[in-house]
């Protein structure tokens, strides 16, 4: 059956990559570190003091240190760097950490006056602890690959016995391996029920590649672990403006039903306002507007504009078909007469239209129908005109 793909997540991070280097090839000292010293003058006075102590330069040296800021001795350990291969150094380019095995068991909380026996198929350590909580002295015991069971305790109960004061003895049957760490500035170290966390300074003071490389890829990781929070805020503002937008498409989509709602429900009565509102303004041109018929026959008609050949028979106008609006029956006896009177109506400044319809000719008359529509405004009542 095939794996959950959210099994990864469930199992969380992979542990990193650690080389434990085995703790024969390394001597080690316990140095004193002058009171208040800053963590840059404790590294500076751990390196002079192994360098007093090692027959070779430093530069010779794969080499670290433990301290605690407050504490007043360093445990520092080195190694020649021809003990190990190319092919062993090739290694460590992948891996985050490089310590000898007994450096792993450095961030556990043990009680003054201990002693950690470390066990593995090479050799038995034992790291020493007085009243500081930095050990004072590492002890290892070099086993053959071939000894046997008994051979075995026999040397572990050697090593015991040789230590001085050894005081609490806690043993660790299995080598430590390396476990997802809390945090990117820890490090954590199992074997069963034991359990050792190195804080990232700590880490970085106990390996024990070169110091100018191991300051390149601290810089470099700081920049990538950098670069990666950015990508992940990148990513959430992502998320978050997807998410507040869709929330703005939900509340404009909530309010436009809603609106629409509320609209149609007002419908029926907007539409009784609109009829309410129409009759109003139909009563009040009734009440306050009069059609003024006399005076829209006086203006087609004075000032000769009318030819004598046509005559008006009738002409009315009303409310239904608008107040500016004159419809005249009017008879010719010359119909070449009608297109020049149409023509001076429709120059005449209060005249917005005019139009013939029903045209009938007999012989050189005939008759016609006249619409005029004058403009509003235009059109005074007779007494309202200054004499």
């Amino acid at each position: 059956m095939c794996a959950s793909p959210l099994s990864f997540l469930r199992s969380g991070p992979p542990p990193p990559r650690v080389a434990l280097l085995p703790d024969a090839l390394f001597f080690t000292r316990s140095v004193p570190i002058s009171p208040g010293a800053t963590p840059a003058e404790a590294a500076a006075q751990a390196e002079l003091a192994l360098e007093s102590l090692a027959p070779f330069p430093l530069a010779q040296l794969y080499y670290g240190f433990f301290w605690m800021p407050g504490v007043d001795n360093a445990l520092v350990f080195g190694a020649y760097r021809r003990r190990f291969t190319s092919e062993q150094t090739g290694e460590w380019g992948e891996t985050e950490l490089v310590i000898p095995g007994f450096a792993a068991a450095l961030g556990a909380e043990v009680a003054p006056g201990t002693t950690l026996l470390l066990a593995s198929a090479e050799a038995f350590t034992a790291v020493q602890w007085e009243k500081s909580p930095v050990p004072v002295r590492v002890f290892t015991e070099t086993l053959a690959p071939d000894l046997s069971d008994d051979d075995r305790a026999l040397a572990r109960e050697r090593l015991i016995g040789s230590l001085a004061g050894a005081g609490r003895v806690i043993e660790v049957a299995a080598p430590l391996t390396a476990e997802p760490a809390a945090s990117d500035r820890a490090m954590g170290f199992r074997s069963g029920s034991f359990v050792s966390q190195l804080a990232g300074a700590t880490a970085a003071q106990l390996d024990v590649r070169d110091k100018a490389e191991l300051v390149a890829r601290r810089n470099a990781a700081r920049r990538d672990v950098f670069l990666w929070r950015v990508a992940l805020g990148a990513v959430a503002a992502l998320v978050l403006l997807a998410v507040a937008e869709l929330g703005i498409v939900g509340a404009r989509k909530f309010w436009q039903v809603s609106r629409l709602t509320r609209v149609a429900a007002q419908a029926p009565r907007v539409e009784e306002i609109k009829k309410s509102h129409a009759l109003a303004n139909r009563i009040d041109d009734l009440a306050t507007k009069r059609l003024l018929p006399f005076e829209m026959i006086a203006l087609l008609t004075e000032d000769n504009r009318k030819p004598g050949e046509i005559t008006f028979v009738s002409a009315s106008a009303g409310s239904n078909t608008g107040l500016h609006t004159l419809f005249v029956e009017a008879a010719t006896t010359s119909m070449g007469q009608l297109s020049a009177y149409v023509a001076t109506l429709r120059r005449l400044p209060m005249i917005q239209s005019v139009e013939t319809r029903e045209e009938k000719t007999r012989n050189d008359g005939g008759t016609f129908r006249l619409i005029v529509v004058f403009k509003p405004g235009s059109v005074k009542r007779a007494d309202s005109i200054a004499p």
